[in-house]
């Protein structure tokens, strides 16, 4: 991550909290006051207060963070080496081989016991 560190107004920040506060508020209550209305206004009207409301939270100074941290993970994401259908076939094989002979394993263990168990008490 990078380590620069901009100069941001406090105030500004809580106006543009409170801003998003509020509009998100008004998605929610609006839902419910116009619960009448046609169900595609209301979706639209709520999708149209949450955009707004997630835009003036990415206007504060953790919302920038916030938005840099994504460039950055996507920038990381990219150098990921993604293994072939070859590789994943042969690792989920080996995998699904693994759990039934543990399967197997652990139903003779308990068959075992259980026996004994019941051998001791009669």
């Amino acid at each position: 991550m990078s380590t620069e560190t901009k100069a941001s107004n406090p105030a500004l920040d809580v106006v543009m909290w409170l801003i998003s506060a509020v509009l998100l508020a008004a998605a929610v209550v609006g839902n419910y006051m116009y619960a009448d209305a046609p169900l595609l206004y209301r979706v639209l009207a709520v999708v149209a207060l949450m955009l707004a409301s997630v835009g003036a939270a990415l206007m504060t100074s953790q919302g920038k963070s916030f938005l840099s941290l994504l460039k950055e993970a996507n920038i990381e994401r990219r150098k990921v080496v993604w293994p072939t259908r070859q590789e994943t076939t042969q690792t989920t094989l080996m995998i699904l081989a693994v759990v039934v002979v543990m399967a197997i394993l652990l139903w003779g263990l308990d068959t075992l016991l259980g026996w004994l168990i019941s051998g001791l008490i009669g």
